[in-house]
Protein backbone atom coordinates (compact mmCIF):
# COMPACT_ATOMS: atom_id res chain seq x y z
CA UNK A 1 0.00 0.00 0.00
CA UNK A 2 1.33 3.39 -0.90
CA UNK A 3 1.68 6.05 1.65
CA UNK A 4 0.11 9.19 -0.16
CA UNK A 5 0.56 12.59 1.74
CA UNK A 6 -1.21 15.78 1.41
CA UNK A 7 0.91 19.42 1.47
CA UNK A 8 -0.29 22.59 0.65
CA UNK A 9 -1.51 22.00 -3.08
CA UNK A 10 0.38 18.74 -3.35
CA UNK A 11 0.28 14.95 -2.86
CA UNK A 12 3.09 13.55 -2.50
CA UNK A 13 5.10 9.90 -1.71
CA UNK A 14 8.09 10.21 1.10
CA UNK A 15 9.26 13.08 3.03
CA UNK A 16 7.89 16.54 3.28
CA UNK A 17 11.57 17.73 2.05
CA UNK A 18 12.03 14.55 0.30
CA UNK A 19 9.56 13.98 -1.73
CA UNK A 20 9.96 10.34 -4.22
CA UNK A 21 6.74 11.32 -6.25
CA UNK A 22 4.45 14.08 -6.41
CA UNK A 23 1.38 15.70 -7.99
CA UNK A 24 0.78 19.31 -7.97
CA UNK A 25 -2.51 21.50 -8.21
CA UNK A 26 -3.80 25.46 -8.26
CA UNK A 27 -7.25 26.19 -7.31
CA UNK A 28 -8.94 28.36 -9.91
CA UNK A 29 -11.98 29.62 -9.40
CA UNK A 30 -14.53 28.28 -6.61
CA UNK A 31 -14.72 25.09 -8.58
CA UNK A 32 -11.79 24.02 -10.53
CA UNK A 33 -8.00 22.92 -9.95
CA UNK A 34 -5.47 22.87 -12.33
CA UNK A 35 -3.11 19.55 -12.04
CA UNK A 36 0.21 20.97 -13.23
CA UNK A 37 2.71 18.82 -12.29
CA UNK A 38 3.52 14.65 -11.68
CA UNK A 39 6.74 13.80 -10.76
CA UNK A 40 7.93 9.86 -9.95
CA UNK A 41 11.37 9.95 -8.68
CA UNK A 42 13.85 7.20 -10.74
CA UNK A 43 13.51 4.88 -7.69
CA UNK A 44 9.87 4.57 -7.69
CA UNK A 45 9.74 4.30 -11.21
CA UNK A 46 7.72 1.49 -12.87
CA UNK A 47 5.46 0.65 -9.27
CA UNK A 48 2.26 2.45 -10.60
CA UNK A 49 3.10 5.55 -8.37
CA UNK A 50 1.88 8.00 -10.65
CA UNK A 51 -0.97 6.46 -11.32
CA UNK A 52 -1.67 6.18 -7.64
CA UNK A 53 -0.95 9.93 -7.42
CA UNK A 54 -3.16 10.84 -10.24
CA UNK A 55 -6.22 8.36 -8.49
CA UNK A 56 -5.99 10.18 -5.29
CA UNK A 57 -6.36 13.56 -7.32
CA UNK A 58 -9.62 12.52 -8.87
CA UNK A 59 -10.42 11.39 -5.33
CA UNK A 60 -9.92 14.55 -3.65
CA UNK A 61 -11.32 16.58 -6.40
CA UNK A 62 -15.11 14.72 -6.11
CA UNK A 63 -14.50 15.27 -2.50
CA UNK A 64 -14.16 18.96 -2.54
CA UNK A 65 -16.85 19.26 -6.03
CA UNK A 66 -14.32 20.23 -7.81
CA UNK A 67 -13.17 19.53 -11.56
CA UNK A 68 -9.59 18.95 -13.16
CA UNK A 69 -8.28 20.91 -15.53
CA UNK A 70 -5.38 18.67 -16.71
CA UNK A 71 -2.50 20.87 -17.99
CA UNK A 72 0.17 18.40 -16.93
CA UNK A 73 0.32 15.75 -19.72
CA UNK A 74 0.84 12.78 -17.76
CA UNK A 75 -1.98 13.66 -15.41
CA UNK A 76 -3.87 14.58 -18.77
CA UNK A 77 -3.57 11.40 -20.48
CA UNK A 78 -4.40 9.10 -17.33
CA UNK A 79 -7.36 10.73 -16.96
CA UNK A 80 -8.13 10.66 -20.30
CA UNK A 81 -7.81 7.23 -20.63
CA UNK A 82 -9.97 6.45 -17.34
CA UNK A 83 -13.47 6.85 -18.61
CA UNK A 84 -14.46 6.54 -14.69
CA UNK A 85 -12.54 10.06 -14.15
CA UNK A 86 -14.14 11.84 -16.87
CA UNK A 87 -16.60 13.00 -14.41
CA UNK A 88 -14.21 15.11 -12.78
CA UNK A 89 -12.54 16.56 -16.46
CA UNK A 90 -13.56 20.32 -17.39
CA UNK A 91 -14.26 20.08 -21.04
Amino acid sequence: MIDIKKENNTFYVGEPNNKDAEIHYVPTGKDKIIVDHTFVSDSLRGQRIGEALVKRIVEFAREEGKMIIPLCPFAKNQIERNEEYHDILVK
